[in-house]
């Protein structure tokens, strides 16, 4: 069994309605975030690859322009932008043209704060 995974940033501004830290956290602010998507599986006899990693490249950047230097309330389908709702937001844009896809993760490395989603 491996492990496959691609990382990529982006730059984001969003609202967010909380408890703590409210009133910053209601004005449009912005973070930079870095996202890790992992296959998981067997590969491919003939090829040596659970997924060639170009194709891999560019169906991420299909996901990254949809996030970069975007502003994530205006987002369709992600809701609050939480590191969980981009994780699962990703997912779901990778989910059936990514064999494998095992686990999509989000880190927001300034605040050391880090989500994993596994899907449904």
């Amino acid at each position: 069994m491996y492990e496959l995974s691609k990382q990529f940033r982006f730059e984001a501004a969003h609202t967010l309605q909380r408890e703590v830290d409210a009133e910053p956290s209601r004005r449009i602010h912005g973070h930079s975030y870095r996202a890790e998507v992992a296959l998981r599986g067997v590969p491919d006899p003939q090829s040596g690859m659970m997924l060639d990693l170009g194709k891999l490249a560019r169906l991420i950047e299909e996901v990254r322009d949809g996030l970069d230097h975007r502003f994530l309330d205006e987002v369709a389908d992600l809701g609050p932008a939480t590191l969980e709702n981009l994780a699962a937001w990703i997912w779901r844009r990778l989910e059936g043209r990514c064999p494998a896809l095992f686990r999509v993760t989000v880190y927001r490395d300034s605040e050391g704060d880090t989500c994993s989603y596994f899907g449904p």
